[in-house]
């Protein structure tokens, strides 16, 4: 088991560090890409290291753009991985304090939740939490929302780094214990750091075994 393991973190690894080219982006939903390969998606609270981990997973340094600034994606972002494409990464807009108008909020909202409902193409939802947060109300509400829709996903925590072993080993297993009760989530969670590399070999493998390779 552990060499297979190893044999598709060492696939990932070749995957992710060849061909890795933004798309398009859509802000609605007459901009999507033709369904024609896996895509997996990402979602979080603005703020919780879409970008960065986006940045780690494949390996560059400004494959998606990270900011400081709170609900600065607004669209729905597409990455193409391999050559010929494998499949797609999916960027979304934050959720929670994005700082923009409601009307814009709102279209964001709708954009997102028709996009997780109707997409065919959709392997996977990756929901990132902040580990020095643990999962809030709007986590819960994204969670239920991928329930009802029967659209699987994994949570994944983000900024492992930033606590301590005994504090991590606490939110984890809380984040996992809540995870288990929601009929769509993977059991397992993942625990990732982007600025150490935390999780981000095992979480490659899981996009990979989640696009069907």
């Amino acid at each position: 088991m552990e060499q297979h393991d190893d044999e598709r973190e060492r696939q990932a690894q070749r995957l992710f560090s060849g061909r890795v080219d933004f798309l398009l982006s859509a802000p609605q939903l007459k901009f999507l890409p033709d369904p024609n390969v896996p895509e997996i998606a990402f979602c979080g609270r603005s703020n919780v290291g879409k970008s960065s981990l986006l940045n780690a997973l494949t390996g560059r340094r400004a494959i998606a753009r990270a900011s400081v600034t709170p609900g600065r994606t607004q669209e729905l972002n597409f990455f193409e991985v391999g050559e010929p494409t494998a499949f797609r990464l999916v960027d979304m807009p934050g959720y929670g304090f994005a700082k923009a108008p409601v009307k814009v909020v709102d279209r964001w909202k709708a954009l997102v939740r028709t996009y997780l409902r109707g997409r065919q193409v959709l392997a996977r939802v990756l929901v990132l939490v902040d580990a020095r947060h643990g999962l809030k109300d709007v986590d819960r509400e994204m969670m239920a929302m991928l329930d009802g829709a029967a659209v699987s996903y994994r949570v994944v925590l983000t900024k492992a780094d930033k606590l301590k072993a005994s504090e991590l080993e606490a939110v984890s297993a809380a984040t996992e214990a809540e995870a288990r009760k929601h009929v769509a989530a993977f059991p397992r969670i993942h625990v990732t750091s982007s600025e150490k590399g935390l999780g981000i070999a095992e979480l490659r493998s899981a996009v990979l075994e989640d696009a069907g390779l």
